[in-house]
């Protein structure tokens, strides 16, 4: 998808992923997003691009051929909100079968320059191209609450003035100077129950209902499944997730 401002790349991705469902169905086909259908394959992901302008347009993100003081303000916002931001970029039991050292996935609440190892990476370029990826999104995530929950922890970043660590190098997986982000859906639920930010930015109703709806979706599963801590896909998973996904 191309760049664009926030709510139309949103209302973009959100229509480009209904249209694949869309004519998938009508030939005979169901298309899935979901982060992980098949245990032997690679899973699928939601990479998000993000850069800030300023009202005449320019972008804010870097000073010169560094990091702006707003970048990193925004990546140390990202880092310290990220166990909440999880639940709502995995919102799914199947993202977390995604998530590992082993797929390229992050799995620690670090950043780096062009590291494909860490929750943020810096790409390489500079000047107007100067940007954040964050890599933690899932394919089945809703663009909206993803795009809303990555702003809002950015926001508070760059409101509170808060200042990153160092960028992690190398197989950042293996860094244990970095905290671990959450192994499990309840655990990433728990996190984002915990965080007020994100019902005072997104909305208190917004925050309530996802962790209503998506606690009964983890009743419901380990209710079904004999063994709910497996890395297998489940029947459950497929049934559950890959028609809506």
């Amino acid at each position: 998808m191309w760049h664009g401002e926030a709510l139309e790349s949103t209302d973009r991705t959100f229509l480009f992923k209904t249209a694949i469902k869309d004519i998938a169905v009508r030939r005979g086909y169901n298309a899935t997003f979901l982060g992980k259908p098949w245990a032997e394959s690679e899973g699928s992901g939601f990479h998000l691009h993000f850069s800030v302008v300023d009202a005449k347009g320019k972008n804010q993100m870097h000073d010169g051929e560094e990091l702006s003081e707003v970048a990193n303000h925004m990546i140390a916002g990202i880092l310290s909100h990220a166990n909440a931001l999880t639940a709502f970029a995995n919102p799914t039991i199947n993202a977390f079968k995604r998530l590992g050292p082993d797929t390229l996935a992050p799995s620690r609440a670090n950043w780096g320059y062009d590291n494909r190892a860490t929750l943020l990476r810096v790409p390489p370029e500079r000047g107007e191209g100067t940007r954040l990826e964050i890599r933690i999104g899932d394919g089945a995530a809703n663009p909206y609450l993803m795009v809303a929950s990555v702003l809002a922890a950015g926001l508070d970043g760059i409101k509170q003035k808060m200042k990153p660590n160092k960028a992690s190098e190398g197989w950042a997986y293996e860094d244990e100077s970095d905290p671990l982000l959450p192994l499990t859906f309840t655990a990433a639920l728990d996190a984002l129950d915990a965080d007020p930010l994100f019902a005072e930015l997104m909305g208190p109703i917004v925050v309530s209902t996802h962790l209503t709806l998506k606690r009964d979706e983890i009743e419901r599963y380990e209710a079904e499944v004999p063994d709910p801590s497996t890395r297998e896909i489940t029947a459950w998973e497929l049934d559950e997730y890959i028609w809506d996904y």
